[in-house]
């Protein structure tokens, strides 16, 4: 008999995901987060809330918020892309961002 080689486990971990995470849209937008904004932008950034598509997204610092004011086109579209833009109603997701400063969940 022959033995099956080891398969990556990747796979089943993100089915198992998928599975237990909330289908709300923040949820989506938190799982695609780092990957839409890059490391930098993912270690001093994350998305904390929705409101009728606008991602409520915690900033490190006042600095953080406002680059990422100048930046919402491209992060919105990095998203939308990810999100699998044109749900129901042929809409965008991912309507907009609106920035705050929370120092205190990055503090280590």
């Amino acid at each position: 008999m022959r033995r099956r080689s080891p398969r990556k486990a990747t796979g089943a971990l993100r089915a198992a995901v998928e599975r237990v995470q909330p289908a709300t849209l923040l949820a989506r937008v938190q799982l695609a987060w780092p990957e839409a904004v890059g490391p930098a932008i993912a270690a001093c950034s994350q998305p904390v809330g929705e409101r009728e598509g606008v991602i409520k997204v915690a900033c490190a610092s006042a600095v953080w918020a406002q680059e990422l004011d100048l930046l919402q086109p491209e992060i919105v579209s990095q998203l939308n892309r990810r999100l699998g833009a044109g749900g129901e109603g042929g809409g965008s997701p991912v309507a907009g961002l609106r920035t705050v400063c929370d120092p205190t969940l990055f503090s280590a």
